[in-house]
């Protein structure tokens, strides 16, 4: 058990990492968010590893949900580049490279399938209150600044629609 643990730790760890480094190198800022996305997802997956299922699953929500997409909602305003500079996979290679990549994945997931999950992961105890060690800071000593980050993601969007507006 420990060995699944470790093992699949390293492997989210490394796909972190290179989807990170793939992020950062991407020329086209579609792409480039894509790869941010199966970042985030990675990360999930290390936080519920390490037992903190509800930082995790924020992960999913906030980060590669709402937040990609509305930076990929304002990428798709200001209309950066062109159709065939969204894609990065352009020969046949590296299509094979991907298309082994996602078998890979489905073979670890097939894997996963077969294990018993609730002897592998186990459940916390049913008194545990995970949301509120995190609800209670965030909406009592650092409100202001989370309301501050919300204006300022507002701010963002609406300069981006008024930078929209001004091409047309």
């Amino acid at each position: 058990m420990n060995f699944f643990y470790q093992f699949f730790f390293y492997l989210f760890g490394l796909i972190a990492i290179a989807s990170a480094v793939t992020f950062v190198t991407r020329k086209s800022p579609v792409a480039a968010a894509l790869w941010l996305v199966n970042t985030m997802f990675s990360l999930a997956v290390l936080y519920i590893m390490l037992d903190a299922q509800f930082i995790g699953i924020i992960q999913i929500l906030v980060y590669a949900g709402a937040i990609m997409v509305v930076f990929l909602f304002v990428v798709m305003l200001l209309n950066l580049g062109h159709p065939s500079e969204v894609a990065d996979i352009k020969g046949l290679g590296a299509r094979l490279v991907a298309g082994a990549a996602g078998l890979a994945l489905l073979a670890e997931l097939a894997v996963i399938g077969r294990q018993q999950l609730p002897e592998l992961i186990p459940a916390p105890p049913l008194h545990a209150n995970v949301v509120n060690p995190i609800a209670a800071p965030l909406f009592n000593e650092y409100l202001l600044a989370f309301e501050v980050t919300s204006v300022l993601l507002l701010a963002a969007i609406v300069g981006a629609v008024v930078l929209a507006k001004r091409r047309v």
